[in-house]
């Protein structure tokens, strides 16, 4: 396990903003217009102000980092700490009820492949906005989402004694989002020693902090920067659900093959993650038809998928992600896609199955849920008058 470490954080004051569940937000990559829409109309400090810059903007990103320092000199938002955080999500009895129990910490950052496991590939695109917003603002406006094998009794005991929540917050999917300020001499990085810790969400931005370290090591050394934050969780203590991201096909042919399912109810029954099946939506004379692919080979669908060609049937953009079956289905039905391929959920042991033989899972293959909320608690790592410019990291390969 990297090392992990206390920090200082940047955290909103609720007696300037008002109740704090106005002004987080959803992760960058799973908020659309609609999200960004209703964060905006909630409140004039909804971190989405910041964590997605309006791109139709001159500066986008560097008026993003002038929003935040306002928020800052304004006083609603403030610094705290050095502290660790607890943080619970709690999952409500409708999606199945249960929770997800971690700590938030500093963690420092080294190269993927060693104590750091990621199981996807990145996209540039994602790096190079990411790095660009963190250029501007020198901030980790969110945490990253790592899993270490368990187990860790010392994790769980931590909530034992707590007390009540520093910080409550309840989502658009009615997740409670709990988080504690821990005193910064709790062992934590005791109880996390020698343990490899698996990417669970964050590729990209795991990725654009280790492109902001190098360049800022280079010029100025050590420093705040070679730190990302990170919410740790033990993959033992708790079952964490691994949802799929679909994949809409805008362009070209659809995979050819399947069996007729006759609904899309059906064919979504009948997905698989191994033996790999998944479900094919296309658009025919008669409107919307489903399909049932069984896969070649061993799983997760998602790499049986891959590996039967859409990488060729859909090159570049032509392939969009989503992890909402109804953006899916309404992709094709309305006629911006000629296909969407919907995939069952894996497991955190499936994915593990494909790191340690060196393999990789495509882009945008897992949707780790819950996830941490943007906006409870922030790291800034640099001023921006040390902001330099570099091109990002490529991907790891």
């Amino acid at each position: 396990m990297p090392r992990v470490a206390p920090f200082e954080a940047l955290i909103y004051d609720a007696r300037v903003v008002g109740p704090i569940d106005r002004v987080t937000a959803r992760p960058y990559d799973v908020t659309n217009e609609h999200h960004r829409a209703g964060y905006h109309a909630a409140s004039p400090y909804n971190v989405s102000r910041v964590d997605l810059p309006d791109g139709d903007a001159p500066a986008p990103y560097e008026e993003a980092a002038a929003l935040l320092a306002t928020w800052i000199a304004d006083g609603a938002v403030v610094p705290a700490g050095p502290m660790y955080v607890a943080y619970e999500m709690g999952v409500p009895p409708s999606s199945g009820g249960g929770r997800v129990r971690g700590v938030i910490a500093a963690m420092t950052l080294e190269p993927w492949g060693g104590d750091v496991l990621p199981h996807e590939e990145v996209m540039d695109g994602a790096v190079e906005d990411r790095l660009q917003l963190l250029r501007a603002t020198g901030t980790h406006l969110s945490a990253i989402y790592g899993a270490v094998p368990g187990p860790v009794p010392e994790l769980a005991a931590l909530f034992e004694d707590l007390g009540e929540p520093d910080v409550t917050v309840v989502d658009e999917e009615d997740v409670t989002h709990r988080a504690w300020w821990v005193d910064p001499s709790t062992p934590v990085d005791v109880w996390l020693d020698a343990r490899s810790l698996l990417i669970a969400d964050g590729h990209h931005r795991y990725t654009t902090a280790l492109a902001y370290r190098d360049a800022l090591r280079a010029t100025h050394g050590l420093g705040p920067w070679d730190r990302v934050l990170t919410f740790i969780v033990d993959a033992a203590a708790q079952d964490l659900a691994v949802l799929p991201y679909h994949r809409v096909q805008r362009a070209g042919a659809p995979l050819p093959g399947g069996e007729p399912a006759g609904s899309v109810t059906a064919a979504a029954a009948a997905r698989a993650d191994d033996p790999p099946a998944v479900a094919v939506l296309t658009r025919g004379t008669a409107g919307l038809e489903a399909s049932v692919h069984r896969l070649a080979g061993d799983g997760p669908a998602v790499v049986a998928l891959h590996r039967a060609g859409l990488d060729e049937a859909a090159p570049g953009n032509a392939l969009t992600f989503t992890p909402s079956t109804d953006d899916a289905v309404a992709a094709v039905r309305d006629g911006g896609a000629v296909a969407a391929y919907l995939l069952p959920s894996t497991t955190p042991q499936a994915i593990l199955d494909v790191v340690r033989t060196g393999g990789r899972l495509p882009r945008k293959s897992t949707y780790f849920w819950p996830k941490p909320r943007t906006g409870i608690v922030m790291m800034p790592v640099a001023a921006p008058a040390l902001q330099v410019t570099a091109p990002p990291a490529p991907p790891a390969s």
